[in-house]
């Protein structure tokens, strides 16, 4: 199957197309038309096999994951998600129409709900199956939310349950399926709250190397510390069911959770609790001016070792 054989099959009308894209797959380069009085926000991730995935990982959450951990990078930004560019590097033994149907489905369906629109990319063979995604959004300007905004006396929360793609993870390295699997496998970024964010949140990050690792970026940049009540981290009746150490180990240490870690002012939470009934956030600690990390548990202080994704 030729380069444009396969593009032309598989990915030119994927998706559907955008409002704001002038020229999509089929030239040098894609042509959009930012909407008026918006910036443009834009991302890149690359997920290699047997590193950032299984190799026995179906195509279609290969695809899926690969697309919805970049869209997760613009959640927290507060970004609206506009179109993708991918970059597929294909061993030979996956050129073939079922394997490219599989990841095709994949990403359209994370795709699909957020109006996405593939507009782009670059296919080429290799040894090791390589999938790299740019993404692209809008957000007004000077609205995004960053990573360096987080004050003394600002409340620390996370958009849902953390640890559980780490469960999972290490349940699959046991040759056991877990039920939390498809936290692992299709993560949902929460592009809706991110929105919803704007103007509330002080700072923000997704979870993507583990939560420790992540709120620490958020409190380097910010020139801040933190102290978290682990007690408080929102957890799936299956983690609770382990020896703390080990559960704490998924949610500090372990990443793939793509939920939303956030600084906000008490009053601001407030408001977004008002305005915002329909999407529950929780607070589990709050930002000090000493800078470093400090976990509790029971009202006391825990010694923990703090590790998260190394990407080298």
């Amino acid at each position: 199957m030729s380069e444009f054989a396969l593009i032309q099959q598989h990915f030119a009308n994927a998706t559907l197309s955008h409002p704001d894209t002038v020229l999509g797959i089929g030239d040098d380069c894609a042509v959009s038309q930012p909407p008026a009085g918006c910036q443009l926000v834009s991302c890149m991730d690359t997920l290699v096999a047997g590193r950032h995935f299984l190799v026995d990982t179906p195509a279609y959450a290969i695809a899926y994951k690969a697309v919805a951990v970049n869209l997760s990078d613009l959640a927290a930004m507060g970004a609206t998600p506009y179109a993708i560019l991918l970059g597929l590097s294909l061993p030979k033994s996956l050129a073939n129409d079922a394997w490219l149907g599989e990841f095709c489905r994949g990403l359209v369906a994370i795709c699909q709900p957020f109006g996405v629109e593939l507009i782009g990319g670059d296919t080429t063979g290799s040894e090791i199956l390589t999938i790299s995604i740019t993404a692209l959004g809008f957000i007004e300007p000077n609205q995004a939310i960053t990573r360096h905004g987080a004050k003394v006396g600002d409340l620390v929360c996370v958009s849902g349950e953390i640890g559980s793609a780490s469960f999972a993870l290490s349940q699959a390295f046991l040759g056991v399926v877990s039920p939390l699997k498809h936290t692992l496998d299709l993560p949902m970024p929460q592009v809706r709250l991110g929105r919803q964010l704007v103007g509330y949140a002080s700072a923000m990050i997704d979870i993507s190397d583990g939560l420790a690792q992540d709120l620490g970026h958020i409190l380097s940049a910010s020139g801040v510390g933190a102290v978290l009540d682990l007690d408080k981290l929102p957890t799936h009746p299956i983690l609770q069911k382990l020896p703390d150490t080990k559960r704490w180990q998924h949610q500090l240490n372990g990443g793939d959770d793509y939920q939303l870690c956030l600084t906000i002012s008490p009053q601001n939470l407030q408001k977004f609790q008002q305005n915002h009934s329909d999407n529950i956030i929780y607070p589990i600690g709050h930002i000090t001016k000493e800078p470093t990390l400090m976990l509790t548990a029971q009202n006391r202080p825990i010694d923990f070792d703090i590790g998260g994704w190394q990407h080298f």
